[in-house]
């Protein structure tokens, strides 16, 4: 087996962990994204609102997406 195999083989159960974290703590994670982007928000003002929202709506896709694989 090559390198790029044992690197597949990583990734691949990367993705497993990753996969059960999300089932199982996916609505922790979403909550703490929450309170990050508030906290941001808060140190600089409400500057930077848009971009927060947008960035903590494509980590929650990511969850949903981990979520809703079934590998």
């Amino acid at each position: 087996m090559g390198f790029l195999d044992d690197m597949k083989d990583a990734a691949e159960k990367a993705v497993d962990v990753a996969d059960d974290l999300a089932d199982e703590h996916g609505d922790k994670a979403r909550q703490a994204l929450d309170k990050a982007a508030e906290v941001v928000d808060d140190k600089t003002g409400g500057k930077y609102d848009e971009q927060i929202d947008q960035g903590v709506d494509k980590a929650k896709d990511v969850i949903a997406d981990l979520e809703s694989n079934d590998t």
